[in-house]
């Protein structure tokens, strides 16, 4: 099973050189920490950002460089700002050629709901409604189960949707699956966990096809 450091060095797996990334708030913020050696890739906040580093140590934040998250950051060498306009018109462009966001559930047809729980306080939809719309790469970390041990990858979202049929993978403590018109398809499973556990925590349909390897991480 993998905490939430270990979702995000998996999902860094999935990145290549010369990617344009967005980072959604949550999991997805810790990938800009685990970067493959010998590529190169440039980290987009739609807050206004371009070229984002890893996070900053204790007693090293600077509170004027933020994400969209509101988190403190660094900057690489030759990072960029400007206003949100243009990081919209950036995403809105299809100038990102991959998305990791957080959910708080995800449909086996590729739903996403990660914005609100109705009769709860929130922040708000952000520039998540835009990611998804725009984006033609989404990859989802998050748990496998909520804190009641209740699957978040199901048959159908319950929670107002961020986006239909737009996510591609996901990545949780449990496995990763991607989406395919079948349901989830089981490619990976964390090291540990059994695939036997993986189908007790999904609701959704699971397609298990062969010896399922377990990640390296």
């Amino acid at each position: 099973m993998l905490d939430k450091n270990g979702i995000a060095k998996r999902i860094a797996q999935e990145l290549k050189d010369g990617y344009f990334v967005n980072l959604g708030i949550g999991i997805p913020t810790l990938v800009a920490n685990y970067i493959p050696s010998g590529i190169s890739v440039e980290f987009q906040s739609e807050n206004g950002v371009l070229g984002m580093g890893p996070f900053p140590f204790e007693g090293e934040e600077d509170p004027d460089l933020i994400n969209a998250g509101k988190q403190t950051i660094t900057t690489l060498p030759g990072a960029s700002f400007f206003d949100s306009a243009m990081s919209f018109s950036m995403i809105r462009g299809k100038h990102v050629d991959l998305t990791i966001l957080g959910a708080m559930e995800v449909a086996q047809n590729g739903d996403i709901a990660n914005w609100k729980i109705p009769g709860k306080m929130v922040k708000g939809m952000g520039g998540a409604m835009d990611l998804v719309a725009s984006a033609e790469n989404i990859i989802v970390a998050m748990m496998h189960t909520n804190r009641a041990g209740e699957s978040k990858l199901l048959k159908r979202c319950s929670l107002p949707l961020t986006g239909v049929g737009c996510v591609k993978k996901v990545v949780t403590d449990l496995a990763v699956l991607e989406i395919t018109p079948e349901g989830f398809k089981l490619l990976e499973r964390a090291p540990g966990v059994s695939v036997s556990q993986i189908e007790k925590a999904t609701e959704g349909t699971l397609i298990v096809s062969g010896d399922i390897p377990e990640m390296h991480i």
